[in-house]
């Protein structure tokens, strides 16, 4: 079975997110892959050693800083290092992670003023894995994810009815 790695905020059931909360994920598609036991759940945050609630952090100058100046990077670095782990240990083909987030946003992420804006960008996390070669995707490209994953199961079958 293909499993995919995910942000444990979108996986529900523990609150990990800064604001002690989660984001669990109610699309059909993702349940389906949560029944089936797919999904990998990781909070780089909490495993870089960070407390739930915690002060919210951002990208600036490729550091991820609070909005009072505190450098939390080295936290971010080893949560990222940890869920790259995980991924590998647990053979995550691809991953889902928790867009915004200045660990996990695969697309866009929030400028590092503390103001709202969003910019392109990833997280520190999903840099990791992305240059890891796992792909990375949002929970807004479900679509997509689910698309990645049925060619993927396509290919593993095929290949498996030539190898018969």
């Amino acid at each position: 079975m293909i499993r995919i790695l995910v942000s444990r905020c979108l996986f529900g059931g523990e609150p990990v997110r800064y604001d002690g909360r989660d984001k669990a994920e109610k699309d059909p598609r993702f349940l389906k892959w949560k029944e089936e036991g797919r999904l990998v759940p990781v909070c780089p945050e909490v495993e870089g050693g960070l407390s739930v609630p915690r002060p919210p952090a951002q990208i600036r100058d490729g550091r991820a800083v609070t909005e009072a100046g505190k450098d939390v990077t080295e936290a971010y670095v080893k949560g990222a290092e940890a869920a790259l782990e995980k991924a590998l240990s647990e053979g995550a083909a691809f991953a889902v992670m928790k867009q915004k987030s200045p660990s996990c946003g695969s697309r866009y992420i929030y400028d590092g003023t503390f103001t709202g804006r969003l910019k392109e960008g990833k997280g520190i996390t999903a840099e990791l894995l992305t240059r890891a070669g796992i792909k990375v995707f949002g929970e807004d490209e479900l679509k997509d994810a689910a698309e990645y994953l049925d060619s993927m199961e396509k290919t593993v079958n095929n290949g498996e009815k030539q190898g018969d």
